[in-house]
């Protein structure tokens, strides 16, 4: 015999083996694009950045989650002509922070220590770039 009951807020329900076996009468509602709990990948339709994307990993509330959502936004939002080349110090401040916290956000190991060389120049690179543009 299944019975349910209130414990503060929490609602306990203990079902019986007969009660899995009875199918179930649950119907489904069809799906409104506009649902803003509904998972729409990292791109809202209105453009907007979906922070509970899963695809984010969590990042977006980390520790350094405001870093990342800073960085992120700004690469997201960016209209350089070297897109993110306006985010540099963003993307250095989410680095930084990181670098707090090894055991959340472990390093490369060594052989990824190449590719993590020409990431930093690349970022010099683009930022000095923006500078010789503006100074033009």
């Amino acid at each position: 015999m299944s019975y349910c009951r209130q414990e503060g807020k929490d609602r306990i329900i203990f079902a019986t083996k007969e009660d899995h076996e009875t199918p179930s009468s649950a119907e489904l509602v069809a799906d409104d694009p506009d649902d803003p709990y509904e998972e729409q990948g990292l791109i809202l339709p209105n453009g907007d950045i979906n922070w509970n994307c899963p695809c984010l990993g969590g990042m977006a509330s980390g520790p350094c989650g405001e870093q990342f959502k800073s960085a992120f936004s700004c690469f997201h939002y960016s209209t350089e002509e070297i897109k993110g080349s306006d985010c540099v110090d963003q993307f250095r401040a989410m680095q930084e922070c990181m670098q707090k916290y090894p055991d959340l956000y472990p390093q490369e190991d060594e052989n990824d220590e190449k590719s993590s060389k020409d990431l930093e120049a690349a970022s010099v690179e683009a930022s000095a770039a923006k500078e010789e543009k503006e100074s033009s």
